[in-house]
C-alpha cells in the first residue's frame, strides 16, 4: 500500500504462478496469458488501496485475475450454447464423473485447451477454481442452466478427446 517496490516484487512472487495459470487455463494462450498477468498485478498494485481485507490477498487477487480474464474473452466475443431453464428435463443426464475413468491431470489438462472457448471457461471455474455454478452464472452474464450445460458439455468434449488420443495411440504399430 506503501508503493514498497521491493513489497510489490514479494506479492508478485508469491501469487504469479498461479495466476498464470488461470490465465492460461481461461484464456488457451501463452501470450495473452503472459499479458494479462503482467495487467492483473498493475491492477493490484494501482488498487491495493481498495483491498477491504474480508477475504485474503490470494482470494482477492485470483478475482481479479478471474475478472480480468472474463473481460478479455467476452470482447472476444467467446461463444455460450444458451440452454434455457424450461428446456432441461427433470433429471437431466450427466457426464459420468472424471473418477470413473483412469486419467490423470496431466491427460485432462492436455485435453482442455482442445475446448471451444465456453466450454473451456465454464469447465475451467467450476472444477478448477472451484465457482458454483450461480457465480459461474454472474460472472459470464448466463444463467445457471447454461452454465451447467456447458459443464455437462465440456466434461463430454474431454471425454471424446481423451478417448481419441488413447485410441490413435494405441492403434500406432510398435
Amino acid at each position: 500500500m506503501r508503493n514498497d517496490r521491493k513489497g510489490q516484487m514479494e506479492l508478485y512472487k508469491l501469487y504469479s504462478k498461479g495466476m498464470f495459470n488461470i490465465c492460461i487455463r481461461m484464456l488457451n494462450n501463452r501470450e495473452d496469458a503472459e499479458d494479462m498477468l503482467q495487467n492483473v498485478f498493475l491492477d493490484v498494485f494501482s488498487k491495493i488501496d481498495r483491498f477491504r481485507f474480508e477475504s485474503s490477498i490470494g482470494a482477492w487477487i485470483k478475482r481479479i485475475t478471474v475478472n480480468r480474464c472474463i473481460n478479455f474473452l467476452k470482447q472476444k466475443r467467446i461463444d455460450f450454447v444458451p440452454m434455457e431453464d424450461r428446456q432441461l428435463p427433470h433429471a437431466a443426464p450427466t457426464a459420468p464423473d472424471f473418477d470413473d475413468q483412469e486419467l490423470n491431470v496431466a491427460i485432462i489438462k492436455q485435453a482442455i485447451p482442445q475446448l471451444a472457448d465456453g466450454y473451456r471457461v465454464v469447465f475451467s471455474l467450476y472444477m478448477l477454481e472451484g465457482y458454483d455454478h450461480r457465480e459461474i452464472a454472474a460472472i459470464l452474464g448466463i444463467n445457471e442452466a447454461t452454465s451447467k450445460s456447458q459443464l455437462n458439455r465440456a466434461k463430454k468434449k474431454l471425454k471424446s478427446i481423451i478417448s481419441n488420443q488413447q485410441n490413435s495411440t494405441n492403434a500406432r504399430p510398435a
